[in-house]
């Protein structure tokens, strides 16, 4: 089973878990298993019915393109990062 690995600023959505088992083949069906688990939650992954720009998925370590059609293995960790903001 997947591990969906939710950022601090998001752990208040989820009891503080860091950590939560998911269901899914794709970043949508994972992303529908945390909103099962943890109502209101997608709100805050999903714009449009694909991730919202603000926030990048890395599947096993690595930065993936594909939003919500991204495959991912059973024992994959999904990783939802927040976008860092400033620079100049």
């Amino acid at each position: 089973m997947p591990t969906a690995i939710i950022p601090a600023l998001l752990r208040k959505f989820t009891a503080g878990r860091e950590r939560v088992s998911v269901r899914g083949g794709t970043v949508r069906e994972v992303v529908a298993d945390l909103e099962r688990q943890f109502p209101g939650l997608a709100l805050h992954l999903l714009q449009a019915d694909d991730i919202k720009p603000s926030i990048a998925v890395s599947i096993d370590g690595e930065i993936v393109p594909g939003g919500v059609l991204e495959p991912v293995a059973e024992n994959s960790e999904v990783h939802f990062l927040p976008a860092l903001g400033g620079g100049a």
